[in-house]
């Protein structure tokens, strides 16, 4: 016998063919014959009409239905039936694999064979079979070149909807898969929007076609191995309002030369102190623990981004998505303690790891960090308060700072009496210094400056707004009373709300 035939007789072959969407009669010959002439049948289930068709006509078969019940996860179960069937083809040489659908579309089991066949010296070979894509089309009458998109229910993410496409969500095998993919695609639409719940689609006397409104999607009672959920595709501005996309494509309009007037004419510049200003409204919201006020102004200060974004798009600089890819990139490479190999038990090594990398890139950069100043990153523009605080946490770092606290009070005593004694000209510095050592000392006491004082500035305002009440409910203005009366009212603030200084 030559080298070829010795190949030819020990090559492994698995030969993968689909069963179809249908019963027996749709099943094309091709496949009825390899199926009818197997002399090793396996199925990765027994649920599917056409298998009782072929067990009547005397076809020997095997299910690897038993797998099912041994794990608790789908990729258990795949993986569990793929060495299964390498460890047949191993000792038969030859075996036929069969699959609902086709064995392409939605069959991990297949795509496992196919990445791993090559390096276990076993051929797999594609036989076809018709999906249930085709049937399900028909009877929608669906136009699949409007778009689609074919997911998985088992594993449906809602970043994978888009709205805009015909969405077929397949593998929807029970009502507790139903109810994960309805709480998903709840993230993306409204809870009354009409899907369609279809259960063997083609298949005479077991189709099942239902559309139901999206909350009740999961009290279906048809769910089997063979239902899918389709989602017709929506132009409703309530569901594009929630899609980034729509932002990107409303600020695009807003700068074109059909859009705004004011949006066009705006550059960089002219909008770099909204900026700040919507920042600041945030910060508001926050300190107010208003969630809803935070949601709008949180889309403010998104605002800002998405004009500066398309500005620097149409200059050809960049665009939004190289914004989030930039971010992206930089939160996983800064994190290896979640997306790599190194580990942080705490924050501190937490950040310690970001910044020995925010190290190598600058490296990578050519920039020789031991060159460039200890105070170097701290933006320009920061207030005063703290830009102070951040000067003096740098400082820190490389040991240029007090040992005791109480060298603190010394040095902001000392401040105050230079303050006290400072002539006309030299005020300013010395209120300067004196700040300067109050930060300090918020600092030592582990206190943001910035968040003090603006918990004392709400509370001034609070305790005056007090002060103006009771003149309002004494039909008086300000040039009616005198300093020692709104004393009187300030200290009635101070007690009501139990605040101090």
């Amino acid at each position: 016998m030559s080298e070829a035939k010795r190949l030819d007789t020990n090559k492994k072959t698995i030969t993968v063919v689909g069963l179809g969407a249908g019963d027996l009669d749709q099943l094309p010959y091709g496949i009825y014959r390899t199926l009818k002439q197997a002399n090793q049948l396996y199925l990765r289930t027994k649920e599917h009409p056409v298998v009782a068709q072929l067990a009547s006509e005397g076809i020997a078969l095997t299910s690897f239905d038993e797998v099912y019940e041994q794990h608790d996860g789908f990729a258990e179960v795949y993986a569990e039936i793929v060495q299964r069937l390498f460890a047949k083809a191993e000792e038969a040489g030859s075996i036929v694999y069969a699959v609902p659908g086709h064995p392409l579309v939605a069959e991990r089991t297949v795509q496992l064979l196919l990445a791993e066949g090559p390096g276990r010296g076993v051929q797999i070979e594609i036989g076809g079979g018709q999906s249930f894509i085709d049937p399900l089309f028909a009877r929608l009458h669906i136009d699949p070149i409007e778009g689609f998109a074919l997911l998985d229910g088992t594993a449906l993410a809602a970043h994978q909807v888009s709205p805009g496409l015909h969405t077929i969500i397949a593998q929807v095998y029970d009502a507790f898969v139903a109810s994960d993919v309805k709480l998903t695609l709840m993230e993306v639409l409204p809870d009354d929007y009409v899907v369609t719940v279809a259960t063997a689609v083609g298949v005479a006397g077991q189709e099942r076609i239902e559309s139901v409104p999206l909350y009740e999607l999961d009290r279906v009672d048809h769910f089997g191995n063979l239902s899918l959920v389709y989602v017709p595709p929506t132009t409703d501005e309530t569901v594009s309002y929630r899609q980034f996309s729509y932002l990107k494509e409303i600020v695009a309009i807003l700068r074109s030369p059909d859009g705004c007037p004011w949006d066009r004419e705006q550059t960089h510049q002219s909008i770099r102190k909204n900026l700040i200003e919507e920042t600041y409204e945030v910060l508001e919201t926050i300190d107010d623990e208003d969630p809803d006020a935070m949601c709008e102004e949180l889309g403010d200060l998104l605002m800002q981004i998405m004009l500066h974004s398309q500005m620097a798009a149409e200059e050809g600089y960049f665009t939004v998505d190289d914004v989030v890819a930039t971010l992206n990139e930089k939160l996983v490479r800064r994190h290896p303690h979640v997306f790599g190999e190194k580990s942080a038990n705490d924050s501190d090594e937490a950040l310690a790891n970001w910044q020995e990398i925010k190290a190598q890139e600058k490296a990578a950069k050519g920039i020789d960090v031991a060159a460039v100043s200890k105070l170097s990153g701290i933006p320009r523009d920061l207030p005063a308060l703290m830009c102070a605080y951040k000067l003096q946490k740098k400082a820190a770092e490389v040991g240029f700072d007090w040992d005791d606290i109480a060298d603190v009070y010394k040095k902001v005593e000392e401040e105050y009496r230079e303050l006290r004694e400072a002539s006309e000209e030299e005020r300013a510095g010395e209120l300067g210094d004196l700040l300067f050592a109050v930060v300090n000392l918020a600092r030592f006491l582990k206190l943001d400056p910035e968040e003090a004082l603006a918990l004392t500035n709400n509370k001034f305002k609070k305790r005056f707004a007090y002060i103006e009440s009771k003149l309002q409910e004494a039909g008086r203005t300000f040039e009616q009373t005198d300093l020692q009366e709104m004393d009187k009212w300030w200290e009635e603030a101070k007690h009501q709300t139990k605040g101090r200084g």
